[in-house]
């Protein structure tokens, strides 16, 4: 995110996309509630289900599912076309504009109406909206990633933003909601196949010399490693073990026969996890390992806020936490770590990595500090590239639209989508273990349009099995219009419907990331 979570509160229009916020960031929507209904801000919601937001919304564009880069083409055409755009900003702060301007020319309203189902006047009315509001915040989520096309989309964002002149101001930026409440810092402490943390990487000899000095190691690889969907169609060929910590892929990964198939391949597969998961079912050895509650450390949140998480419970039985499993394997393997205690690894990452330099232990007693922080002296910066962009200035990309990988036909002609409740939690391997969750939402369901449901002569609670390219299952339908025509909703959560065993598997070409968001499907009547 470029802004704090509150900053919501000095939006004037705020612009949701690619996010269902109130079941998957229940405490930003509170936010965003705030700014609407006691700060008069006006809300825009892009989505092709009708989101609670769409409640409290000003404009709600109900787009065809993979249409993002043409809807927000459509509305930067607008911007231009009317000459609403932040010339100033644009001329001091970003390169590219010419060559942004040249390729939405064609993206009218009329046209864009042709490609997203979105009126023409909808799309003249939102550009209008955003452009003069302003402040403006852009806020999404996993459904703008979730695309073969899912890079294009934040880039496409990042454009419209910018040229409204909203980044690196109160009230503005591109904020992506992370899915999960420690991803981004596991991304900024090198969880990624390039980097090694805060983004260092590691191709540059620099980068390299240093974390080599620091480790006692005789030199580090510059190869760039794998990401998770480039590993699993590995594993059993150039992979032959795989150790998986705090990951079920069995059930969160695409196209899961596949795999399954890959995973079985595998010579040895390890499993360090809080509960036996799916995966951990298969695995050779499994790892028990502490929960949140049960060890010391840090999260990073979606605002890049840096927060102490203390020690509450014992952990059961001789449970380990995950460093002393990590420190000692690697022990075994012949490379000593030895980590006192968590304030120790904070020390290090303190040491080698400069966004993180200044956010000390002891800075972080009672509250929370936003990096980049440079120095112990520092307050943190809660608004990223408030007088320049990291690269100096903010590039606009020419992008043209793609349809997704799979679209509907005459054999799947409908359009299955995926995502989150507000009750469940990904894969179910903690939510899914109490029954107050559980009770609440207790099976997986399939939400289908009704006049979907009278084609297939269904009603609310009738059972139909659910076929894609790569599978099927069976599943229980709720008929509601939260879902368009044409479009079948489930979450992922449940292994005893694994929806994630029909979606596809073709990915972003920079990214990886699987097109979840989007596969084509059939839908037939169970007996």
């Amino acid at each position: 995110m470029t802004n704090p979570m509150q900053d919501v509160l000095k939006s004037k229009v705020i612009l949701i996309i690619g996010t269902n916020t109130t079941s998957n960031h229940p405490i930003i929507a509170n936010y965003i509630y705030e700014a609407v209904q006691k700060h008069g801000a006006k809300l825009i919601v892009i989505d092709p289900r009708k989101i609670k937001l769409v409640g409290i919304s000003h404009m709600w564009l109900r787009h065809k599912l993979g249409t993002d880069v043409a809807l927000i083409n459509g509305l930067m055409h607008v911007i231009i076309k009317e000459n609403l755009q932040a010339k100033t900003y644009i001329d001091e702060r970003t390169t590219g504009f010419e060559d942004l301007k040249a390729c939405v020319a064609k993206y009218t309203p009329e046209y864009v109406s042709g490609i997203t189902g979105v009126p023409a006047q909808d799309i003249i009315a939102a550009a209008r909206l955003f452009a003069t509001e302003g402040p403006g915040s852009i806020l999404y989520a996993m459904g703008i990633t979730q695309h073969i096309s899912g890079t294009d989309n934040v880039k496409s964002l990042g454009a419209l933003s910018m040229l409204c002149g909203y980044v690196g101001v109160d009230g503005g930026g591109v904020n992506p909601l992370r899915g999960q409440n420690n991803v981004q810092g596991a991304c900024d402490m090198g969880g990624l196949p390039n980097v090694f943390t805060g983004y260092q990487p590691v191709i540059d000899i620099g980068a390299r010399d240093k974390f080599a000095k620091a480790w006692n190691a005789d030199h580090l690889s510059d190869k760039v490693g794998m990401t998770v969907t480039e590993m699993i169609p590995a594993a059993g060929k150039s992979i032959k073990a795989l150790y998986i910590m705090g990951e079920n892929p069995i059930l969160s990964d695409a196209d899961g026969h596949h795999v399954e198939k890959c995973l079985a391949a595998l010579d040895f597969m390890v499993v360090q996890d809080i509960f036996l998961t799916e995966t951990a079912k298969l695995a050779d050895v499994v790892l028990p390992s502490t929960c949140f509650a049960e060890k010391e450390g840090t999260f990073t949140n979606t605002e890049r806020k840096v927060l102490r998480v203390r020690k509450a419970l014992d952990p059961p039985g001789e449970v380990w936490d995950d460093s002393r499993v990590i420190s000692s394997i690697s022990e075994r393997m012949g490379y000593p770590m030895n980590y006192a205690d968590a304030s120790s690894v904070m020390d290090e990452i303190n040491r080698l990595t400069p966004s993180y330099a200044g956010i000390l232990y002891s800075r972080i007693e009672n509250t929370g500090l936003v990096w980049p922080c440079p120095a112990p002296d520092h307050p943190g910066t809660p608004v990223l590239h408030t007088k320049a962009f990291t690269k100096g200035k903010g590039t606009f990309f020419a992008i043209e639209y793609r349809a997704p990988a799979e679209l509907s036909d005459a054999e799947y002609p409908t359009l299955l989508t995926t995502g989150r409740v507000h009750q469940h939690y990904h894969t179910g391997t903690m939510t899914r273990k109490g029954s107050a969750l559980n009770s609440l939402y207790p099976e997986p369901l399939a939400e289908i349009n009704a006049e979907d449901a009278k084609i297939i002569n269904i009603s609310d609670g009738s059972y139909v099995h659910i076929i894609s390219r790569r599978g099927r299952l069976k599943v229980k339908v709720s008929v509601s219009e939260m879902t368009d025509r044409g479009v079948v909703f489930m979450p992922f959560h449940f292994f005893e419907a694994a929806v994630n065993k029909l979606t596809n598997g073709a990915l972003d070409p920079v990214s990886k990331i699987p097109e979840f968001k989007v596969c084509a499907v059939r839908i037939e009547k169970a007996a």
